[in-house]
């Protein structure tokens, strides 16, 4: 029997995924790598140079 998550654990998950992949990806982009998104229901390609910088305050 699965009890749910509540919600101020399931908000804090779901911000600490959402870090990780913004640091990811800015760890491509200070690496000069490019990655694959998922936009207009195809996947492209974006250099470094196409992937916007982090904000620090983040």
């Amino acid at each position: 029997m699965n009890k749910p998550i509540p919600e101020k654990l399931a908000s804090q998950i779901d911000a600490g995924v959402k870090l990780t992949m913004k640091k990811a990806i800015e760890r491509h982009r200070r690496l000069v790598e490019f990655i694959r998104i998922w936009q207009n229901g195809q996947v492209v390609r974006l250099t470094a140079e196409q992937i916007p910088p982090l904000n620090s305050d983040e």
